[in-house]
């Protein structure tokens, strides 16, 4: 009889145990998949950030604001390609359970510095021709229902008030990781109205967005910007739109790395279960194992009948929790998608997955196929009855 052939009678004697074990390899290759998901959606703002942007903000802090005037002087520095800028608004639609990432921003130059927002020429259009308009990403859009021509109306926190926006605009994102659940609108409409009823607060923006012509020029750009208004009313911080997003993500490592706990975790749960399945049947067939040395059989038949068979058993549990991974990753970044905007399993979560799964295979195996290889006839056949 062929080895596959034994291998895979031997997998279904016991089809309880045979199933079950299978079933946990699923539900822990599957919950591991989505925790290495959750800490790549930790990521995803990083990780989708552009080599060619920087961000400037207030020194002291980002909720400080910066001037206006600061524009036209940081254009005249060399190696700025074009700038642009965003106030973050805070309004609140509906109830605060509707978290919504929303801006006031320059409305000329944010398609420019941001090309990975894809909006129709018309739309676009639509956009800068009228003041009350406003632009929001498709997965928002969806989420609420939202159609192109729909009055949108956001409850000012920052900026008291019930704030009327018109949708003029629905984008897609250029890029799998890009972000489609912002809501921006024209900063010239809430500047007006600030004239109004807060003067104090009007030609203030919240940060800049500086393009560079280079990604060479980036770290020689942000000195010379923060260099421009040093011992200013308003310092300065620029850096790469990377550094400011990992800014974000630093204030939550502990729970990022507690994720990460928790993954590895997981993994070595499927190791005792697999050891455990495993050792099982190498005692249960001790004596069967000694009959077939006195068949033949060398050391390393045996070996490869255990490590076979827990090679099977540990594949089909992983392919069964990577097939369940993106279903249940969708579902789960649809319900939180307020949290994280962009939760898709990346390739590498897969490739993670797969190394797990062998090296669980092989640590599982190695020690009842070592104590099978190196049993004697004599001692295995004490055994039998």
């Amino acid at each position: 009889m062929k080895l596959p052939k034994l291998i895979l009678k031997n997998l279904f004697r016991h089809k309880l145990r045979t199933g079950l074990t299978i079933l946990g390899i699923t539900i822990a290759i599957l919950a591991f998949g989505l925790l290495r998901t959750v800490v790549s959606a930790w990521y995803a703002g990083v990780e989708a950030s552009s080599s060619t942007r920087l961000i400037t903000r207030n020194a002291i802090s980002l909720i400080f604001f910066l001037p206006l005037s600061y524009k036209d002087k940081i254009r005249q520095i060399p190696g700025v390609k074009n700038i642009s800028y965003s106030y973050w608004f805070g309004g609140i639609y509906i109830s605060e359970k509707n978290f919504i990432p929303n801006f006031a921003v320059d409305s000329k130059t944010v398609f420019e510095l941001w090309p990975e927002f894809v909006l129709p020429e018309k739309q676009k259009n639509d956009f800068l021709r009228d003041r009350k308009a406003c632009v929001a990403g498709r997965k928002v859009a969806e989420k609420f229902g939202w159609k192109i021509g729909d009055t949108i109306t956001l409850k000012g926190t920052i900026f008291p008030g019930n704030w009327d926006f018109v949708l003029r605009g629905i984008y897609r994102g250029a890029y799998k990781g890009t972000d489609e659940t912002q809501f921006f609108f024209h900063w010239e409409y809430l500047n007006e109205s600030l004239k109004k009823t807060a003067p104090d607060r009007a030609d203030r923006v919240g940060w800049y967005v500086v393009g560079v012509t280079n990604p060479n020029l980036a770290s020689e750009v942000a000195a010379a910007i923060d260099r421009t208004f040093k011992n200013s009313l308003a310092e300065t911080i620029t850096e790469t739109e990377k550094a400011f997003q990992l800014g974000f993500v630093s204030m939550t490592e502990a729970i990022v790395v507690a994720v990460q706990i928790v993954s590895v975790v997981v993994i070595i749960i499927i190791l005792a279960v697999m050891a455990n399945t495993m050792a099982m049947t190498a005692r249960e067939r001790i004596g069967e194992y000694a009959i077939m040395k006195t068949l033949g059989f060398g050391a390393w038949h045996i070996a490869v009948l255990i490590f076979g068979e827990s090679l099977i058993i540990a594949s089909m549990g992983c392919a069964l929790g990577i097939g369940a991974t993106f279903p249940a990753a969708k579902a789960f970044g649809d319900a939180m998608s307020t949290y994280f905007p962009v939760f898709n399993v990346q390739m590498q979560t897969i490739y993670m997955d797969i190394a797990a799964t062998f090296v669980v295979d092989v640590a599982a195996a190695v020690f009842p196929a070592w104590r099978a290889a190196k049993l004697r006839i004599a001692d295995g056949l004490r055994r039998i009855g």
